[in-house]
């Protein structure tokens, strides 16, 4: 039922049940579990008043004490464990849980995430949210997303199967009673942080349906998630909070309710930032109506909220109803949740804070660990090693003793980092190969000397003989950033108080990164200190990006240039490359641990430059592998890696995200063959990134993303991934050669583990449409499930694709098509066709009025809002631009074509011609100059010569836009 609807039905069934308040609060109608939901919802919205129902419609909900209700809050971080709440258990980042293909395990992942939820719930109800913002679901479309660590997949069909997982295993498995209640991040159409509030994801109707739109749809559809957040960008020229499809579309999924959440200042951007509407009461109304129901504004504060909603009433932008039924999606949620029923009937009710961390949610965590390294390579068996021969292990690297949180992760109740993990399995030597160094001011002769206690002091360049306080570990994070790590402390140096230099942080954190730095070399062999992080780029950072010594030595960053800075010279005082040699040299093995930090390469707000691997780090791999033969690279991070560092003679390298406080347990695990590695990629790991194109384009068929469009030689190909077996497929059958699009086929296969170690596949099915009027994909995976193999056994395995799921967005008609056409159909290095009978897309017939955004091809053209409320229309921004309708019947003559445009610029002209747009002028249309680009008119143009079958090109000569074209004339 559409929102629309329940506006019309709920509140009649509330007047049918408004009863006087009894003596007695729990002997109210909606506190009656045995009670039809929507019957006990319209009895509490019955004796709400309207300022009472707006006060639902904020982040932070006020009790209602004469009702018993009490304080709500919607938004708990839980990507990959419960995060910003304490120690909780860290399971690896979502990008991880997804490697390991494996929706069961992943499934319980989010069982203990939920299970955790309503323990730190049990401690803070009011502040402590059983509404969970977790799983981010956009497709990994560009490797350079500062948020990559936090999806699952370049494919809709895995993110969809992820996430309908981790949906299911975060609610539960009572039949009427939530765990937790998932909310699906960030509709729609987002993978860039830079300017993200302002930028524009320009997607045409087949991409936005059939990538973006498809990997929110599976777990909504499934019932694996309580709703959706709205996301920062604009699409096609309109911000997401008031997109008329939040309310269409995303409910159109499902028979449940939903509660659809704005971003954390997402609403007010509507009327800031990006301008669309004058005011925040005008912005806040047409999110109502466009399908929001939480606004995520102003912290805890919901005053600025409530009385832009309340001022919209008045005005008549939106109506009580309009809020009440906002309301009604809110508190669905937390009927759910079992919020108004009697003890003992929600079983999840006695969940106690003793849950947290529990011994079995530590073994889990390590299972996972475990499960998502992704053996990239292993020339000659390298690995696993063996503790026969395998006693003495060099453990090098910056990330070899250290484990890192992310911004969306928990607090980690231990860590075992790499170098615990493998000393429990052998004898180990150390380096994490940095640099140590020493920073002499130039001027004085003094060296910078750090704090020795733990909370860390202001830099004083005050030494005259150096000591162990003056040295400082520089880790090397490319493109120029490092961090400074005291070795006084162990604390890394950041930006303080009165723009001090301060050693005084764990681990590089917080939302600006005041942690990262530059060491700029001057010509004369001298370096200036350049702060780096990055609110540098923020209008109100105070003046000065370059360190000076005060008169007190007291070091601060105060100096617009670096001609002003103060200059140091830089001494070496232990080489980090010639460390790490000195430690591979006679160790049996080397594991180089290099990877990411998830603070500074690329996170919320802040895109990656590169995917390339530090230069530093990439220096400690080299000169490790040419002193000890046997090294074994381990990269952490949270996106995949281009460059030439693969190039290097490696006998095996391993990738992990960042996996949480089991990481390096995980790692020996995997290293010593205790688990056999079964994970892999989820995305294409391409081999530089002059690969990718530009990070705008979302139009994946255009642009060449993902392993679906991209045409290259992958460094790694999306689904890549080793173990310490074989497997052999055979006997690749189909149930049928033909197949109608109502129908299924089953594909069996047998696999079989041809080496002498258990081992699990992951046996994926994929498929190519060999025919179409579409441009179709390369492949597309359909179907996979992991097997489990003892050495020489083999297992058939079925995969079902139903023919319908072979549909696409036939834009001719506005609707999902299954094509008459066949298809490959592919497991492993077989194939077999099969014969889909579906439909054939008639030619198009362009007398209908026809969405000019429903074109074929482009080339150059954006798209634009229709209005402030729904539609998209066609712009041009340059002359030369065009649009194209291909096979068209133009019928026996056309005489004229109408098109509605806009043109806030001066007049132009959009020509018709047959062919290509450099084809034969059958018309020319006159678009006059129109009050704004939201002004439509109607303009008309004779055709000539426009008969049969053509392909129509509308060229645009200057600025124009249309909404929408017609051809008149005879059939």
């Amino acid at each position: 039922m559409s929102r629309a609807r329940r506006s019309l039905v709920l509140p009649l069934v509330a007047s049918l049940l408004v009863a006087p308040l009894p003596a007695h609060a729990d002997e109210l109608p909606f506190r009656d579990p045995d009670l039809p939901r929507a019957t006990r919802i319209a009895d509490l919205l019955a004796r709400l008043t309207v300022d009472e129902e707006v006060s639902l419609l904020h982040q932070y909900q006020p009790a209602i004490p004469r009702l018993g209700i009490g304080a709500f809050k919607t938004g708990t971080e839980a990507l990959h464990g419960v995060a910003w709440l304490g120690g909780a258990t860290v399971f690896p980042q979502a990008l991880g849980l997804a490697n390991t293909w494996n929706p069961d395990l992943v499934e319980r992942v989010g069982a203990v995430t939920g299970r955790e939820a309503r323990g730190f719930h049990a401690k803070d109800p009011a502040h402590n949210g059983l509404n969970l913002w977790a799983p981010v679901v956009n497709p990994l479309r560009d490797p350079r997303w500062g948020r990559n660590e936090e999806g699952y997949s370049e494919d809709p069909y895995l993110t969809g199967r992820i996430s309908t997982a981790f949906g299911h295993g975060v609610q539960g498995d009572h039949p009427d009673y939530l765990q937790a209640a998932p909310t699906l991040k960030h509709y729609l159409a987002y993978n860039v942080e830079d300017d993200r509030v302002t930028v524009d994801s320009i997607v045409p109707p087949r991409i936005l349906k059939d990538y973006d739109e498809a990997a929110f749809r599976p777990a909504i559809s499934a019932d694996a998630a309580t709703g959706v957040m709205a996301s920062y960008n604009l699409v096609n020229g309109r911000p997401t909070h008031v997109g008329p499809e939040l309310d269409e579309v995303v409910r159109s999924w499902t028979d449940e309710d939903l509660m659809i959440v704005g971003d954390a200042g997402g609403a007010s951007n509507v009327a800031g930032a990006q301008r669309y509407h004058p005011n925040r009461v005008e912005g806040n109304a047409a999110a109502i109506r466009a399908g929001l129901d939480s606004f995520t504004e102003d912290d805890r504060n919901s005053a600025p909220t409530t009385a832009s909603v309340k001022a919209a009433i008045g005005r008549g932008l939106i109506t009580a109803a309009d809020v009440e039924d906002a309301a009604r999606h809110v508190l669905s949620i937390r009927f759910r949740l079992g919020e108004f029923d009697p003890p003992g009937r929600n079983p999840h009710a006695s969940t106690t804070p003793d849950v947290i961390d529990a011994p079995e949610h530590r073994l889990l965590a390590r299972q996972v660990a475990a499960e998502q390294v992704v053996l990239l390579r292993n020339d000659r068996n390298t690995l696993p090693l063996s503790t026969a021969d395998t006693k003495k292990v060099a453990v090098v690297g910056q990330l070899a003793d250290t484990l890192y949180e992310d911004w969306y992760s928990g607090t980690m109740p231990y860590r075992v980092t790499p170098l615990q993990g493998l000393a429990e399995r052998a004898a180990v030597t150390s380096s994490e190969g940095v640099d140590r160094i020493r920073l002499r001011d130039l001027t004085t002769g003094r060296y910078v000397t750090a704090s020795t206690s733990d909370s860390g002091a202001p830099l004083t360049a005050t030494e005259v003989t150096p000591g162990d306080a003056s040295g400082f570990d520089v880790f090397d994070w490319g493109e120029g950033t490092v961090t400074l790590r005291a070795v006084a402390n162990g604390r890394t140096v950041s930006l303080g108080d009165g723009r001090s230099l301060v050693n005084n942080a764990t681990q590089p954190n917080g939302w600006f990164v005041q942690q990262q730095f530059e060491l700029v070399a001057l010509p004369d062999g001298s370096f200036v200190l350049e702060y780096a992080g990055n609110d540098v780029t923020q209008s109100w950072f105070g003046r000065g990006r370059y360190a000076v010594v005060g008169a007190d030595g007291r070091l601060t960053v105060t100096a617009e240039t670096p001609a002003a800075a103060a200059k140091f010279g830089r001494e070496v005082v232990r080489s980090g490359v010639d460390s790490a040699v000195q430690a591979a040299k006679g160790a049996d093995a080397a594991v180089v641990a290099v990877g990411s930090m998830p603070f500074i390469n690329g996170r919320e707000d802040d895109d990656r430059k590169t995917t390339v691997l530090p230069a530093g780090q990439r220096a400690v791999i080299d000169a490790v592998r040419e002193a000890n033969p046997r090294t074994v690279v381990v990269l952490e991070s949270g996106y995949p890696y281009a460059g030439d560092w693969d190039t290097a003679d490696l006998p095996a390298v391993l990738w992990t995200t960042h996996a949480g406080q089991e990481t390096g347990h995980a790692i020996a695990d995997v290293l010593f063959g205790d688990h056999n590695p079964s994970a892999r990629l989820t995305q294409t790991w391409y081999r530089s990134d002059a690969d990718l194109p530009d990070k705008l384009r979302y139009d994946i068929s255009k642009s060449g993303h993902t392993y679906q469009y991209f045409t290259g030689e992958p460094l790694y190909p999306f689904g890549h991934g080793l173990s310490y077996t074989s497997f052999g497929y055979s006997r690749l059958r189909v149930d049928r050669t033909a197949v109608d699009a109502s129908g299924e086929v089953r594909v069996r296969v047998d696999v079989t583990n041809r080496g002498d170690r258990a081992g699990a596949e992951v046996v994926r099915l994929y498929s190519r449409q060999l025919a179409s009027r579409a441009r179709q994909p390369l492949k597309r995976l359909r179907a996979f499930d992991r097997v489990e193999l003892r050495p020489g056994e083999t297992k058939t395995v079925q995969l079902t694709v139903r023919a319908a799921d072979l549909a696409f967005w036939d834009v001719t008609r506005e609707k999902p098509v299954v094509e008459s056409a066949p298809h490959e159909l592919a497991v492993g290095p077989l194939t077999r066709v099969l014969s889909v009978r579906g439909e054939t897309i008639p030619p198009r017939d362009l007398r209908r009025v026809t969405q000019a955004q429903n074109f074929d091809d482009y080339s150059g053209v954006t798209l634009v809002d229709t209005t402030k409320e729904r539609g998209t229309a066609v712009a041009s921004t340059a002359p030369g631009q065009w649009v194209s309708f291909e096979d068209v019947d133009l019928g026996r003559s056309s005489r004229s074509l109408t098109a509605r445009v806009a043109n806030p610029d001066a007049p132009t002209t959009v020509e018709v011609r047959l062919g290509g747009p450099g084809g034969r002028l059958a018309g020319t249309l006159a678009v006059p100059t129109t009050a704004d680009g939201h002004s439509w008119t109607a303009v008309t143009a004779p055709l000539r010569g426009a008969t049969g079958r053509q392909d129509v090109y509308l060229v645009f000569t200057g600025k124009a836009r249309i909404d929408n074209l017609t051809v008149e004339g005879s059939p």
